[in-house]
């Protein structure tokens, strides 16, 4: 997966059609677009994983 295209290409067919969904199901606009937002939050790359790795890997290179 290329770094600029981080959302896989199935997730992103989930996510068209779950905003399709929420626009035919919710009216008020700013519910649409929080609910678009979060859908969007769950399919964002986790960078907390790669941080506590690396501490971990620090803190191993130091007791050695």
């Amino acid at each position: 997966m290329s770094k600029n295209n981080q959302i896989r290409k199935s997730d992103k067919k989930f996510i068209r059609t779950e905003k399709a969904r929420i626009r035919r199901q919710f009216l008020d606009v700013k519910k649409q677009q929080e609910l678009i937002d979060g859908l969007y939050k769950k399919f964002e790359p986790k960078t907390e994983v790669k941080e506590v790795k690396k501490e971990k890997v620090a803190k191993k290179s130091k007791a050695k």
